[in-house]
């Protein structure tokens, strides 16, 4: 039998020992990425997406919501696998599949949009792709490494995190991905405390459900109100210079956390109302269990979307209509990576992070 992590109610054992409640929201997160995206690229072409208000919605909660579930899945690895190995782990289901995406990305540019010889941003423009592309994977991974050391220090190791957390947030570091993965380490590490301390925190949830649920609600509503440009990450770079850009790094992470805490109820509920719908069921069991290659998938084409011009004399309707075909393949094509890798050794792991069938034996903490 399992114990529900936020009801605390025990339910059955769910297919292969996967929590699908999880998966679902992991589905629900991918999809809102993916979706983030077309907003960006192919209804404003980059163009005034901040003022978006499915945009803003949208990046209020699912990054920093996704890290929280992989610090909570991290738990086992953390607490139960040696430094060593828990990490060449972690490498494997993360960078390994990345390198392989992002190798398929650069040939592809080099094919289809060929660089003069010699160009002397050649490889800059190359670890911009590196790193920027599948930002979250190098953010998941290093959250992961530095929870790891961390964890080390067994009998100090919550006042250590909190310590790290605070030194993380305040490092005057801006450039590349480093203020992405200042913006997400806490939300790791708040899910990998969870994960700790699921029994307290779940009496604390049932008994205070319904006015933590409310509380949040409100903050994430005001902070959704107040949001602007710069409280975006990707504008402020998580960097405190002045009281100013103290209120903007300070209300990004405030309407983050009451928005991921409001979404997580709201996803987990759906799941407990809906599981026996088939629709509900699929993103549990396919796009759920398939977050990484999606994300991937979707880095690499919304990357190449940077070298090509189109849809500038779309109407509306057009780019509408564009991006919901884009979305659609985006998704058909990971699940068919999925399915004709999925049993063939090396290639499961060098595309989908996993060895042939591990992903329906167990539950991935690795799984974005």
């Amino acid at each position: 039998m399992l114990i529900h992590h936020v009801t605390g109610k025990v339910m059955p054992e769910t297919a292969h020992d996967r929590d699908l409640a999880l998966d679902f929201t992991k589905g629900v997160l991918i999809i809102l990425v993916i979706v983030g995206h077309l907003i960006q690229y192919i209804l404003y072409r980059n163009e005034g997406f901040w003022d978006s208000a499915s945009f803003k919605w949208i990046y209020m909660f699912h990054m920093p919501l996704f890290m929280a579930i992989s610090g909570y899945l991290s738990c086992r690895a953390l607490t139960g696998k040696p430094f060593t190995k828990a990490v060449c782990d972690r490498a494997m289901q993360l960078l390994l599949p990345m390198l392989f995406w992002c190798s398929l990305l650069e040939t592809l540019k080099l094919t289809v949009f060929p660089r003069p010889a010699g160009g002397a941003d050649n490889v800059l423009q190359f670890l911009n792709d590196f790193a920027g592309a599948y930002w979250f994977v190098w953010a998941a991974f290093i959250c992961f490494l530095l929870a790891k050391t961390i964890s080390i220090f067994n009998h100090s190791s919550s006042w250590v995190f909190l310590v790290s957390v605070i030194l993380v947030v305040l490092a005057p570091l801006t450039f590349s991905i480093f203020p992405l993965i200042k913006y997400t380490y806490p939300f790791f590490c708040l899910g990998f405390a969870f994960a700790q301390s699921r029994e307290r925190w779940t009496s604390i949830v049932r008994s205070q459900g319904p006015f933590l649920i409310m509380s949040a609600s409100m903050v994430a509503m005001m902070c959704f109100l107040v949001w602007r440009n710069d409280t975006y990450v990707y504008n402020n770079l998580a960097l405190v210079q002045d009281l100013q850009s103290a209120k903007n790094v300070l209300l990004m992470f405030l309407g983050s956390a009451a928005a991921s805490a409001v979404m997580i109820a709201v996803l987990l509920r759906s799941w407990n109302i809906g599981r026996s719908n088939r629709v509900v069921r699929f993103i549990a069991a396919k796009l759920g269990q398939s977050t990484l290659v999606l994300y991937l998938i979707q880095g690499t084409v919304f990357r190449l979307m940077d070298s090509i011009q189109y849809g500038e004399l779309w109407s509306p309707t057009t780019r509408g209509a564009a991006a919901a075909f884009l979305g659609t393949m985006i998704v058909a094509v990971a699940l068919a990576v999925r399915w004709i890798v999925r049993d063939i050794p090396y290639l499961s792991q060098l595309m989908l992070g996993v060895p042939p069938r591990s992903f329906v034996c167990r539950t991935s903490p690795a799984d974005k």
